[in-house]
């Protein structure tokens, strides 16, 4: 394993050496025990139902943007690709589940892998937008539980993950940047598929592209509902508006490359932040691992069963 291997994974066990520090800070261990004990069971099995809901939601999504590179697939294929890569992606940082639907599209399917990294692309992006908006709205509700400075920079790396990923769509400053950097390590030579992957990505951003965005708006508001449904299972008396603009911070913090599936970060936001809610630390711990057992770890089981009847090698 070479050095830079072992930074990133010491790296990633940063956000679950942080979940511990947090629940012995932050926690009181037999009120987050009680916590559970007294979780009513039926809002916390509607929240693991509605999984497949947003599943389906963003399945639809993907299927949506690949019919912009002309590539129709059936539901029955496109979860056979899909699932695992859920899984792939919730275990590992950087979303690299990612690359498994590309490797599947050109498999199967023949898909080139410039179109299938540009459909990839724009399917994150719709998350990250989407995502970019909720943080927004949170930031300006949640004004009067953070500082001042907390906010700034938060509105500063909002503008910057908005910004830099749109550069990509500028057609006469990415190509060329993308194939000079690719030149100084080819023998000055251009790269074909370059010029294709940039043309799917233009492509891809039209009227047809509000769809997609209208499915990942709508798979959101599904995980914030699921949310709200484990908050109001352990007792913890949120309105919905707060359990979105909370959720979707602790996701944008999330996006740190110090954890997997952002464990350990969330817990801490929720344990920092609850107090200005009028809830103690513990309870903000146990919300954060709410969430993570009723919309991670369902998704995570499902995607391994799909890995299993579909592994990536048949």
């Amino acid at each position: 394993m070479s050095s830079k291997a072992r930074i990133r994974s010491l790296m990633r066990l940063l956000g679950p050496l942080l979940l511990v520090w947090v629940i012995w800070r932050f926690a009181d261990l037999p009120t987050l025990v009680e916590t559970f004990a007294r979780a009513r069971p039926l809002p916390i099995v509607a929240a693991i139902l509605l999984n497949a809901v947003a599943i389906h939601l963003k399945l639809w999504r993907w299927r949506d943007l690949l019919g912009a590179v002309d590539v129709r697939l059936s539901v029955a294929e496109a979860y056979r690709a899909f699932l695992p890569s859920l899984y792939l992606g919730l275990i590992t940082p950087g979303r690299v589940g990612d690359a498994l639907r590309i490797q599947y599209l050109k498999r199967d399917h023949h898909v080139g892998y410039s179109d299938g990294l540009a459909v990839s692309i724009v399917d994150r992006l719709c998350d990250v937008y989407v995502l970019l908006a909720f943080v927004a709205l949170g930031v300006v509700r949640l004004a009067h539980a953070v500082s001042a400075p907390v906010a700034q920079v938060t509105w500063v790396a909002v503008a910057f993950v908005a910004v830099a990923p749109a550069l990509l769509f500028v057609r006469q400053a990415a190509e060329p940047a993308a194939q000079w950097l690719y030149g100084r390590f080819s023998d000055g030579k251009a790269h074909e598929g370059l010029s294709v992957f940039f043309e799917s990505l233009r492509r891809q951003i039209s009227l047809r592209v509000l769809g997609p965005l209208l499915l990942t708006f709508a798979a959101f508001l599904v995980n914030y509902v699921q949310a709200w449904l484990v908050a109001d299972a352990l007792g913890i008396g949120l309105r919905f508006i707060d359990v979105a603009a909370l959720v979707a911070i602790s996701s944008f913090l999330s996006l740190l490359p110090i954890s997997v599936s952002g464990v350990g970060v969330r817990e801490s936001f929720f344990a920092l932040v609850f107090p200005a809610f009028g809830f103690a630390g513990t309870l903000g711990i146990a919300f954060g691992l709410g969430v993570f057992a009723v919309i991670y770890v369902p998704t995570l089981l499902a995607g391994f069963v799909a890995w299993l009847l579909w592994p990536p090698s048949s």
